[in-house]
């Protein structure tokens, strides 16, 4: 996972009592097995190494300690699993529900060709013939999803109306929504309508932070911030969700 939720208040009453190191140590944890989505390595030395904080391995084992059990597999987080879980089913869901809406049109369209009684019989080798026709990237990778940037800017100007509204889509905004698309559906293999589930989690996120919607101080974010290369993660992240920002 590239992102998930990250609830300021639960967080913050678990882990007030920790200092600054312990908290850093928590967080890029917690960050390390979101990403990975796989148990801890079991030596506290090597998982310090890998967060970067190879000279607090005292630290990185306390919280270790505190926020994860040891398993057979590694370290394991119970709160972060069900996340996991939870997340992969949703995509689950919405492949599935994506698979049976393009049944149900192809259906539809089927049922709308009449044969006719001069229609000669198809045969096997006609048919094999005719599937290759309409398949000529049969075996190959599929390759990511063309990016919709019209519907990705309809649901911006739709689900904020508090931002300013886009009504110039210029080649540098396509690029920038373009490239933001390409690095959500590669990395999680998600096809066309996963993508736009995303996206729309993703303006739901903008719309909850009182920093981007200008409820915190007189500046609002408008698309091209929400689609910058350095801004986007930080929003996927909740860092613009702090009360502070």
């Amino acid at each position: 996972m590239h992102y998930y939720q990250f609830n300021i208040g639960d967080y913050a009453s678990h882990t007030r009592h920790l200092d600054l190191y312990e908290d850093l140590a928590y967080r890029r944890l917690l960050d390390m097995y979101y990403l990975h989505e796989r148990p801890l390595n079991t030596d506290s030395a090597v998982v310090a190494k890998q967060i970067g904080m190879r000279e607090k391995v005292q630290v990185v084992q306390d919280v270790l300690n505190e926020f994860f059990q040891l398993s057979e597999e590694g370290w394991v987080n119970d709160r972060a699993d069900k996340e996991i879980k939870h997340f992969h089913s949703k995509i689950e869901q919405a492949s599935r529900a994506g698979k049976a809406s393009a049944e149900r049109r192809s259906s539809a369209r089927s049922t709308d060709v009449q044969p006719t009684n001069k229609q000669e019989p198809i045969t096997n080798n006609q048919e094999t013939i005719k599937e290759a026709k309409a398949s000529p990237d049969l075996g190959k990778p599929k390759s990511a999803p063309a990016c919709p940037v019209a519907e990705i800017v309809e649901m911006y100007n739709r689900m904020l109306p508090m931002l300013p509204a886009v009504s110039v889509v210029n080649d540098s905004r396509k690029r920038a929504i373009a490239a933001r698309w390409r690095e959500v559906v590669t990395t999680e293999k998600f096809d066309r309508q996963q993508g736009l589930e995303f996206f729309e989690w993703f303006f739901k996120m903008v719309k909850d932070s009182k920093f981007l919607t200008g409820k915190a101080k007189d500046w609002k974010a408008d698309i091209d911030f929400l689609f910058n290369p350095s801004k986007f993660p930080r929003i996927v992240e909740g860092t613009y969700h702090e009360d502070k920002k």
